[in-house]
């Protein structure tokens, strides 16, 4: 694989991401994930590691596409494109599906920018091919779902229900790897099992993997899809009788639903992405938010409220800071 040296950031967004295991994809898209898969190697950009570096490769190429003397709105065809992951012998895909995320950040756009300057980038007649395009789409595949969902500038605080202390796995700079050769980081401190994807090894609870020298650093979650479920859930009946209004049953809901439209036996797995950029090396070393809300939730079903608002508020406030940011100039 060619790699292209380049300063280019990842944009400051996170993404809570879907593996699901070869097995749950119907013919003939499962025999082209499995020859996808045995191309690519286990040292492809997406195989069994931090994917900071193929998801900037799929930034780049959407920005190819924006910088055209006719910019388009989406892609013209569906990506072909994976992150691949294997542990203990299971081959986990998550499609890129670029094109169906378009369409939700071209919604996401419509809503939070100016006219004016919506317009300027993508004028109408560019948004209304699109929306076009979408409703073809939509009549050919209903039951289409992004196996990945992105949030800019911040990481909300529900996606962290799914996951426990266990499952955080820290990548300092340093030790990221190569963006061509790195095999670290398939499922450390999961639970999911050792990674066998390009030889790597999985790291214990609580430790951090070592990959090669260079890169950038990387702070992810990983964790199997039943556990998420469970951890969900268990947070939803907390919450729903402490606090039933509140934003993080909502979230609960939202993040349990989402999950329950994919395979029993998937991966789950939340990337801090390009916000280890504004975090810092130390803020992302002390960063333990998993377990600061599972402590809150702990306490919460103790019937220590005070100590659960606590927890929550701090966990809040903090993540508040740093979406601040993207006022800052």
């Amino acid at each position: 694989m060619t790699v292209v040296r380049t300063s280019v950031l990842p944009p400051y967004a996170a993404h809570l991401r879907v593996y699901e295991p070869l097995a749950a994809y119907p013919e003939p898209e499962r025999a082209r994930w499995q020859a996808y898969a045995a191309a690519h190697g286990p040292d492809a950009a997406e195989a069994g590691r931090p994917v900071a570096a193929a998801a900037l490769e799929e930034q780049r190429a959407a920005l190819a596409e924006l910088v055209g003397r006719t910019p388009r709105a989406l892609p013209e065809r569906e990506s072909e494109r994976a992150f691949v992951r294997s542990v203990d012998g299971v081959l986990y895909v998550c499609p890129w599906a670029t094109r169906l995320r378009t369409w939700q950040a071209l919604d996401e756009l419509r809503a939070a920018a100016p006219v004016a300057l919506l317009d300027t980038a993508l004028p109408p007649a560019t948004r209304a091919a699109a929306e076009a395009d979408r409703e073809r789409w939509r009549a050919e595949h209903p039951d289409a779902r992004p196996w990945i969902v992105t949030s800019r500038w911040e990481v909300p605080v529900r996606w962290f229900l799914p996951f426990g202390e266990e499952d955080r796995c820290f990548v300092p700079a340093g030790e990221a790897g190569d963006p061509a050769g790195d095999a670290a980081s398939a499922a450390a401190g999961t639970g999911v099992g050792a990674a066998d994807a390009g030889g790597a090894a999985a790291a214990g609870p609580g430790r951090e993997e070592k990959g090669e020298r260079g890169g950038q650093a990387a702070l992810f979650y990983l964790t199997p899809m039943a556990q998420a479920r469970r951890r969900v859930a268990r947070a939803y009946r907390a919450l729903r009788e402490a606090v039933p209004e509140g934003d993080l049953v909502r979230g609960a809901e939202l993040v349990g639903r989402w999950l329950e439209e994919f395979h029993p036996r998937s991966l789950v797995e939340l990337d801090y992405g390009g916000l280890v950029h504004l975090l810092g090396p130390e803020e992302l070393l002390a960063d333990r938010s998993a377990g600061e809300l599972e402590d809150g939730l702990r306490a919460l079903r103790a019937g220590d409220a005070a100590e659960a608002l606590r927890a929550y508020e701090e966990l809040t406030v903090r993540w508040r800071r740093v979406l601040a940011l993207r006022y800052a100039n």
